[in-house]
């Protein structure tokens, strides 16, 4: 896939927390760089199926970008990074062992629903948004 091409965030469309991301991440992407899907629609089993992950794991933020797939907080501060501006340096946090990163992104992951409520229903995008959304 080319470098142009668009990643595809996949999240878990009932998660307050994850829902804000996706809202955080619309109005910084100027450029488009990425459309999103549910963890929990066809595309995002499909994806996860695909990756080698588990479709009924619904702790993990994804970003696959042709044959690479990203997750927990590998994911995310490639996401930053690719945001540009003030977001870029969130790459140098890469530097970090992965397992100390994940271990506060699973922390954050297993009381997100606590912490930060969930919905019924995933994301409603808005007409204008509406297109970089699969499967909405």
């Amino acid at each position: 896939m080319e470098k142009t091409e668009k990643a595809i965030l996949l999240y878990d469309g009932v998660c307050n927390l994850c829902s804000f991301v996706i809202r955080f991440v619309i109005p910084r992407d100027r450029a488009g760089k990425f459309v999103f899907a549910s963890l929990q629609s066809e595309t995002g089993r499909r994806l996860l199926l695909g990756s080698g992950l588990d479709p009924d794991a619904l702790d993990t933020f994804v970003m696959v970008r042709g044959e690479r797939t990203y997750i927990k907080s590998s994911a995310a501060l490639r996401v930053l990074h690719e945001l540009g501006g003030v977001w870029s340096p969130a790459l140098l946090f890469l530097a970090v062992p992965r397992p100390i990163r994940d271990f506060v992104y699973d922390r954050i992951a297993r009381n997100r629903y606590r912490w930060f409520g969930r919905t019924d229903s995933c994301l409603v995008p808005t007409p204008d948004i509406r297109e970089r959304f699969i499967d909405s």
